[in-house]
């Protein structure tokens, strides 16, 4: 299993970013995909998951109706669109499949 995040960078509070996770290695169309984040000095945590298709999302509270998460099974390929981000969106962001994680990709919101 291999996920490669990218994306990620410095964006201003109130900006976009679209991070992406390019799955190989497995079945991408029948897996459950997740983004996690993971802030300076606080545990990792879920942002959202989709499931096998696109009918089925769920998002941590903090970022319900800023972000959203997409999923492209022909790309295998998993997107996490996120518009008005705030200073603490700040973190790295990691994408999951299986029991398998990428290397983050770090997204800082600041002025």
């Amino acid at each position: 299993v291999q996920l490669v995040e990218s994306g990620g960078g410095l964006v201003q509070p109130g900006g976009s970013l679209r991070l992406s996770c390019a799955a190989s290695g497995f079945t991408f169309s029948s897996s459950y995909m997740t983004w996690y984040r993971q802030a300076p000095g606080k545990e990792r945590e879920l942002v959202a998951r989709i499931g096998m298709t696109s009918g089925w999302t769920t998002y941590a509270d903090s970022v319900k109706g800023r972000f959203t998460i997409s999923r492209d099974n022909a790309k295998n390929t998993v997107y996490l669109q996120m518009n008005s981000l705030k200073p603490e969106d700040t973190a790295v962001y990691y994408c999951r499949a299986l029991d398998a994680w990428g290397q983050g990709t770090l997204v800082t919101v600041s002025s």
